[in-house]
């Protein structure tokens, strides 16, 4: 027979109603001496909450749904990672997604977690999915979007300022006298993700600010397996751009990977920046510099976001949705080198 509250009441010495405080973690009328008793009940009973009861009592299920765009990226997971941390202190639990920035695969996941009921989803989006998403917020359901927006979507919203994310990166070449900057992205066009442009658009801003033009034959988009080819593209040019933006931490991987199997040195032969401060490029050789962002700041303000808007009432959410822009930091290091 399954343990009941009731055993762990007796056993502690206290009410059902205090053994149910506790289990929801409100503590503010508790002291530490009955909190002990009931921890120790409960793991001398190995007791096991009725979670299917507790989410009918509440019209919960306490679980949340993360749509992530790739959890190979390391941006990505510290996101996950913080969301999981916030939503464990509500003693809300969380299941991820992985979608590989798959439209479809996206929508299934979306349509999965609300059939089994979440309370909530964050998801990273794309522009495909703009009709499943308004049809979301017209039937009220919690949700919201980190590191991409999707425009007439009204919808609480946690992103990076993607433009002062390039901006640091050519402020910091144009600074060492470089004039021919090349950048690599992921896959652009008309549905492109908001990331990939916004850091394209800061890019381009930013040459035109200190009047350099911005070449074309510079920018390059493409798959992750396309990338030794496209970079490729960039060095065998008659004039090779002398800098590189590597727009994530998976193309500043293949960048690398590319300038060791071509005997490439940095920053002898190029200067490179990327955006996003994966662990090993501060031990690199050489160290590369790199723009970070606030992952796990942008992990907690979603998972904080989210909560509230599960909890709040229709008539509470005045003033909603909220955009929140994080700004990024430039780590300087020893991949870019002045120019004479």
């Amino acid at each position: 027979m399954a343990v009941t509250m009731k055993e762990v009441a007796e056993l502690a010495g206290v009410s059902k109603s205090t053994v149910s405080q506790f289990l929801n973690k409100r503590f503010n009328y508790m002291s530490v001496d009955t909190k002990k008793k009931i921890e120790e009940a409960i793991e001398e009973l190995n007791y096991i909450p009725n979670e299917v009861a507790r989410s009918l009592k509440h019209k919960k299920t306490f679980i949340v749904g993360v749509i992530s765009s790739t959890i190979l990226s390391k941006f990505t997971t510290e996101v996950v990672r913080a969301i999981e941390d916030e939503c464990q202190l509500k003693g809300v639990q969380v299941i991820v997604c992985n979608t590989d920035d798959d439209p479809l695969k996206e929508k299934k996941y979306v349509q999965s977690m609300i059939a089994r009921q979440v309370d909530g989803l964050i998801i990273f989006p794309t522009e495909e999915n703009k009709k499943m998403y308004s049809s979301l917020v017209k039937n009220g359901y919690p949700f919201v979007f980190v590191d991409r927006k999707i425009d007439d979507i009204s919808v609480d919203t946690v992103l990076l300022n993607n433009e002062k994310a390039s901006e640091l990166a050519v402020e910091a070449f144009v600074l060492h006298n470089h004039t021919q900057i090349g950048i690599i992205t992921f896959p652009l066009g008309k549905k492109a993700i908001t990331t990939r442009v916004e850091r394209l658009s800061g890019y381009r801003s930013t040459l035109k600010k200190h009047s350099l033009p911005v070449n074309e034959s510079y920018i390059k988009s493409g798959r992750l397996d396309e990338m030794p080819a496209l970079i490729g593209q960039l060095f065998h040019m008659d004039n090779p751009p002398t800098a590189i933006i590597a727009t994530n931490d998976m193309i500043l991987e293949q960048v690398l990977i590319y300038a060791k199997n071509n005997r490439l040195s940095i920053p002898e032969d190029f200067s490179l920046i990327g955006i996003d401060d994966v662990s090993f490029a501060s031990f690199y050789n050489p160290p590369i510099t790199t723009i970070s962002q606030p992952s796990f700041e942008m992990g907690k303000r979603s998972a904080r976001l989210l909560l509230d808007l599960i909890d709040q009432k229709e008539e509470e959410q005045a003033g909603r949705p909220e955009l929140v822009r994080l700004n990024p930091e430039i780590n300087h290091r020893e991949s870019v080198r002045r120019l004479d």
